[in-house]
């Protein structure tokens, strides 16, 4: 406490209620391509119809990914979706006359086009995200000029309005005029809502003018009020840009009359000129540094889904590795499991060796399932990463992290109507000693994952799924904990308060089977004069984790009938 200059009482107080705190371990990542959403931008998915709401629906070109990811989410319900895409995957826009752009996520958008003067670039508008499905929008526009008998593509617009745009109370009050209009957005192509011409989104008595606001003082002015609330569309350049841009996004102003959209013709504008590229390598490769910063994203469980061999050793190298706090999951090549009966070990074999990669934060699985596609009415072939990573949250769910995920009691995969490639016992022998995990179909059981190794080749505790994560999960909680004592002092008061938060926790984890003993070392043996002279703090945390169950042996030994069981128990 501060000295006191004059007698008195001083109140301080002293919080020493620290504890070591839970940590997320179920959260996946995952980056890949899909129909709609923004590019290079994270975002929380937490169900297979938020997957849908956000990202689309699947077609021939994205589905791999979006089963990939909806996999992992019918076991958990948090998965960070990075989506990537190609340089020439563009948004629909209404100025056909102009090449398309790509407008990858609202951050461009606002940063680039949100306040300027476009000169008309793209149109009035533009899908709000970038692929071929942009095209299925229209978007129309009436103010007072041209709202009697307004349609568009059959959609007959005025029922969806209380009445007619004119002049607001606020434009009323500053001496102008003619700021109000009404915007509807169509799904025409219904490829959206599967129904073609449904209405998607209405913005009623939004303004022209660049200071409008609406009853709760959020901006009214119509690009800003799209840009905030609109799923499907970007709000532009003004329509009619000759005879509207001297007016429209002017402040209110005495005697300001905003320019009409000139036409007895409602204005409706069909986006065109979207279309979608696959991401290449490199697109990928960027799509995944948004995992990189572990300041910026807490993930635990990384999905790769068909990614080639190039991004698997990118991800592995660079995300996994670099953070130290995830592990990702790998699938071989279809190349080397669909379709190629006799050879599939091999294939994986030769597929391990071009990966050349031995580490204990990746874990590589045996192929893919053929599941069944609701949203096209077909079937596909689907790596099994997203599950493997998925068995992991729900062994998390049922147990701890440092439980394996394999086997008959938490590793069943779902949605499966066969495998691609069913080891027997000599394939599974094969690919479990090069670190792959068989996934195999159990005749009146269901398809089990039969393996819990990580790629690490040198034999360790860490060459093993559970205990990898065990580790994880005690480094992050920790070292969480641990941060409340930077900047005290290095002296045995600190040190023993560091011995005795962390000592709890680690005999919870004890109590909970995730080791067999543990120690903390935190004393001057390990806290020399050197290390406080250098202002650093040491604790060593020795561990003896718990391992998993790989091979029984069972052996029914007979005997006679008059031998004494003692005799022979541990003889053979």
């Amino acid at each position: 406490m501060a000295f006191q200059i004059s007698p008195g009482v001083s109140v301080s107080e002293v919080d020493l209620t620290t504890v070591v705190p839970s940590v997320l371990t179920t959260a996946g990542a995952f980056a890949g391509p899909f129909v709609w959403g923004p590019i290079n931008r994270r975002i929380n998915i937490s169900s297979e119809i938020d997957l849908v709401a956000r990202f689309g629906e699947p077609d021939n070109n994205t589905a791999v990914s979006f089963f990939t990811a909806a996999s992992f989410l019918a076991y958990g319900n948090n998965l960070r979706i990075v989506r990537s895409a190609g340089s020439n995957t563009k948004n629909a826009q209404a100025n056909t006359s102009t090449l398309p752009f790509l407008v990858g996520n609202d951050a461009t958008f606002e940063f680039s086009y949100l306040n300027n003067d476009n000169n008309n670039y793209f149109g009035p508008f533009m899908a709000r995200y970038a692929g071929a499905i942009g095209n299925s929008l229209t978007i129309s526009v009436a103010d007072a000029s041209n709202f009697t008998g307004w349609t568009a593509n059959g959609v007959v617009c005025t029922s969806y309005f209380s009445g007619a745009p004119g002049t607001s109370v606020q434009a009323s009050a500053a001496g102008s005029a003619n700021d109000e209009m009404h915007i509807i957005v169509i799904d025409t192509g219904g490829l959206f809502t599967g129904t073609k011409n449904s209405v998607l989104e209405t913005y009623p008595y939004i303004s022209k003018a660049f200071n409008s606001t609406d009853e709760n003082g959020n901006s009214n002015y119509y690009k800003q009020k799209i840009f905030n609330n609109s799923k499907y569309i970007y709000a532009v350049d003004p329509v009619d840009y000759a005879n509207t841009i001297s007016t429209w996004n002017l402040p209110y102003a005495n005697n300001l009359t905003y320019a009409s959209i000139g036409t007895v013709v409602p204005r409706t504008f069909s986006l065109r000129n979207g279309a979608y590229e696959d991401p290449s390598n490199a697109n990928l490769i960027t799509s995944y540094d948004q995992f990189s910063n572990a300041d910026a994203t807490d993930i635990n469980l990384v999905l790769t889904g068909n990614a080639n061999t190039v991004v698997q050793q990118y991800v592995i190298d660079n995300v996994v590795n670099y953070r130290k706090d995830c592990v990702a999951f790998i699938s071989p090549p279809s190349s080397a499991v669909i379709n190629q009966s006799g050879n599939e070990v091999t294939n994986i074999q030769t597929w391990l060796t071009s990966l050349n990669r031995s580490t204990s934060y990746a874990v590589a699985d045996s192929g893919y399932k053929y599941t069944f596609d609701k949203y096209n009415n077909k079937y596909r072939y689907i790596p099994l990463n997203g599950d493997i990573a998925g068995l992991c949250v729900y062994t998390d769910s049922v147990r701890d992290p440092w439980y394996s995920p394999a086997g008959l009691n938490r590793g069943f995969i779902k949605n499966v109507i066969r495998l691609t490639f069913n080891p027997n016992q000599t394939e599974r022998d094969s690919l479990y000693s090069v670190g792959v995990n068989p996934v195999i179909s159990v005749p009146g059981s269901g398809t089990v994952l039969y393996g819990d190794k990580t790629l690490q080749n040198k034999p360790s505790a860490f060459d093993r799924i559970n205990v990898r994560r065990l580790f994880i999960t005690l480094e992050k909680t920790i070292a969480q904990a641990a941060k409340y004592s930077l900047f005290e002092f290095n002296d045995e008061f600190t040190r023993a308060q560091f011995v005795a938060l962390v000592t709890p926790f680690l005999r919870d984890v004890q109590g909970r089977r995730g080791i067999y003993d543990f120690r903390v070392v935190c004393d001057t043996t390990n806290n020399t004069a050197q290390v406080i002279d250098s202002n650093q703090f040491v604790g060593d945390i020795y561990i003896k984790p718990a391992r998993s169950i790989n091979f029984i042996q069972l052996n029914f030994v007979a005997v006679r009938t008059g031998v004494d069981f003692t005799e022979v128990v541990g003889q053979f």
